[in-house]
């Protein structure tokens, strides 16, 4: 990425981006999501294959979240104000294992080794 792009998208030298994070942000707590929890895992196998690895507790919460989110979109409610200021947004769980996915696909992808799954997405 150019260093023009990479200062456009950091929230600290952008005011535009930090005004897009602010509203991603408030957007999040709202429903008690994290950033992490938007990935879907049936766009990108990459991602399942990441939550697979991860520990069980973790995706257990992932889904947790993820129904509450649900209901309250469903009951057109938020979370309570105090619950909101508890939430961390940008707290990541599935990062680092994502990029040892993709780290260990690109490897696989240069050594001519068949890829990890077989499946496209439609």
């Amino acid at each position: 990425m150019s260093s023009l792009l990479q200062s456009l998208l950091d929230p600290k030298k952008s005011w535009l981006a930090s005004l897009h994070m602010k509203s991603l942000t408030s957007r999040l707590r709202k429903y008690g999501l994290r950033y992490d929890d938007l990935y879907d895992p049936y766009y990108d196998l990459d991602i399942k294959e990441a939550l697979n690895r991860l520990p069980r507790e973790i995706v257990d919460v992932r889904h947790q979240r993820l129904k509450r989110a649900i209901d309250l979109s469903i009951k057109h409610e938020y979370l309570p104000e105090d619950l909101q200021k508890m939430q961390t947004p940008f707290r990541s769980y599935l990062q680092d294992m994502l990029a040892l996915v993709k780290k260990e696909n690109a490897e696989r992808e240069a050594l001519g080794a068949l890829p990890l799954y077989q499946r496209t997405i439609p």
